[in-house]
């Protein structure tokens, strides 16, 4: 079934109520179903929950043509096809590394033949040559990039093959692009638009405000009474839940633990097998399982209505990532709760995982050099083997160097120099630079969650800043900190305005996110977040006069 693009905007709920069997849309849906059905690439931030897979599905039936979508994990790709599958109106595929040589060969003449409107796909799969020719021959329409924070380097979930995308659509000769991300502060917002190679996008940003979770915080001095708090509290808890951990240890201890209270507690983490991971995370999705407690491989893709608790064992490494796993809760609309248990020590932890990407220079010297005076171009795998060196590394390296212009990775994995003539010595100091930049700029994101766990004000209000979004209500009433509070009339000194740009004379151009008491931060492309005492930052920065206003 087809449905002409120009249907005017009223009939949208009625496409949605009739077509796919969504009681209405809110009004976010429909301004980025506007924006797309008028051919205009866009980027859309909403929160979890809000109903984004709507959108590219009533934007597919409108818009004549394949439309493909960008998924990151087979789980959900499956997920995503059985949903439109039980409308029983328009037809679904997936492409991905578990189909048979016969299923995919099915998958292509299905493509070809016009039989489908939607093929759902991870990045990886337009390596194959086969298939980047068959999409682009069915002159797709629509290319939906979902959970779209995976293209940025500055990102929470930054994933390499997210990087080939923005070649992928020049390929495909650039059809409309709808961007679709829960989580994205500005500067990640403008990654996406630039890696994805948007053209004059809308961009439509629809609240990060979760108000039906409550936010809290624990601190304590030691680690004996941070588990002995936890255990308990999950215990005490009602309905299902999730506590997240850092390390794969911390889940199968803290999950046994559990246990022995009495709860009925699974941990889940990326050392498991395949199999092992999808029994457990089924029987969560079932309810056979109430807890799950889990390292950050657990989440992405999970769509579950009836998670009453979010607790983070360990301080995440950035509010973005804090925020997209306790949007995992309260998905029905019904209250729920987030907690965080703090000890200041895990800050070392989390350091730790901040440079786990670096590549020494010595290495990277010696791969610069190989890549240049090689004749038969590389595959990345071959790389990886022969450095001896992880996924996140090789890839870091190999990143750090296109960056420079060294190298340009092809999507087939292909690596190729292509300089005519490369200071290789130039190259590998700039590559390094880039490399110090992405350190520092985590680092500033962890002191940023820091900031978060030790805050006396309004923990709303310090998250909702932290992603570009002033929060005019007042205290929020739903944090442990606003609860606890007699509030504080003190008269601050707010020079700049919440979201516009000054000039640092040492870091550069910057963006004003949050006031707490007498101190400002700043959010620079250079080096990440900034906080200063307001009265010193006043003499030591240029206000930018096109911000419409003056301090």
């Amino acid at each position: 079934m087809q449905v002409s693009a120009q249907i005017p905007t009223p009939l949208l709920d009625q496409i949605a109520q009739q077509v796919f069997g969504y009681d209405a849309l809110h009004e976010g849906q429909r301004q980025v179903l506007e924006a797309v059905l008028k051919r205009r690439d866009t980027l859309a931030v909403m929160p979890t929950g809000s109903g984004k897979s709507a959108i590219y599905q009533i934007a597919g039936l409108r818009l004549p043509g394949l439309t493909v979508v960008i998924s990151p994990l087979i789980a959900l790709q499956k997920d995503q096809v059985e949903a439109i599958a039980q409308q029983d109106t328009v037809k679904a595929v997936v492409l991905n590394s578990m189909l048979s040589k016969r299923e995919r060969a099915d998958v292509f003449e299905q493509v070809a033949s016009h039989a489908i409107e939607f093929i759902f796909l991870a990045p990886e799969q337009f390596g194959n040559k086969e298939a980047l020719a068959c999409i682009k021959a069915a002159q797709p329409s629509l290319f939906v990039v979902d959970e779209a924070h995976c293209v940025s380097e500055w990102g929470h979930d930054f994933r390499p093959d997210y990087l080939q995308l923005g070649q992928v659509i020049e390929v495909l000769e650039h059809p409309v692009t709808l961007a679709l991300t829960a989580t994205a502060s500005p500067l990640v917002r403008k990654e996406i638009v630039a890696r994805l190679g948007l053209m004059s996008p809308a961009e439509i940003v629809k609240g990060f405000d979760r108000p039906n979770i409550y936010l809290e915080v624990h601190q304590f001095h030691s680690e004996e009474e941070k588990l002995h708090t936890l255990l308990r509290a999950v215990a005490d808890a009602a309905g299902l839940g999730i506590v997240y951990v850092a390390t794969r240890k911390a889940a199968e201890q803290i999950a046994q633990a559990l246990q022995v209270e009495g709860v009925s507690a699974a941990a889940y983490h990326a050392g498991m097998t395949a199999s092992d991971r999808d029994h457990i995370q089924t029987q969560f999705m079932e309810d056979a399982v109430d807890v799950m407690v889990a390292t950050t491989a657990f989440g992405m893709g999970i769509d579950k209505a009836n998670v009453r608790f979010v607790y983070h064992y360990h301080i995440p490494g950035s509010l973005d990532a804090y925020y997209q796993e306790i949007g995992r809760a309260a998905r029905d609309g019904e209250p729920a709760v987030a907690k965080l248990f703090y000890v200041a020590g895990d800050m070392k932890l989390q350091r730790f995982f901040a440079g786990g990407g670096q590549v020494d220079e010595e290495t990277l010297a010696e791969l610069a050099e190989l890549l240049e005076t090689t004749d038969t171009p590389p595959m990345e795998t071959d790389l990886k083997a022969h450095f001896e060196l992880s996924q996140p590394k090789i890839s870091a390296a190999l990143e750090a160097l296109e960056s420079e212009g060294l190298i340009k990775r092809g999507l087939d994995g292909e690596i190729g120099a292509i300089a005519d003539d490369p200071d290789v010595e130039s190259t590998v100091e700039q590559a390094m630079t880039h490399q110090q930049r992405r350190k520092q700029f985590d680092q500033s994101r962890l002191h940023m969650m820091r900031g978060y766990a030790e805050t006396d004000a309004c923990r709303r209000d310090y998250v909702l800043s932290y992603f570009g979004e002033a929060y005019d209500g007042g205290p929020c009433g739903y944090c442990d900190n606003c609860d606890n509070s007699e509030g504080d009339n003190t008269a601050y000194l707010q020079p700049f305005s919440i979201g516009s740009h000054i000039i640092h004379t040492n870091f550069g151009i910057g963006q004003v996110m949050r006031y707490e008491k007498d101190k400002v931060n700043v959010l620079f492309e250079t080096v990440g977040y900034k906080t200063f005492v307001t009265e010193m930052i006043a003499t030591s920065v240029t206000y930018l006069e096109d911000n419409g206003d003056k301090p």
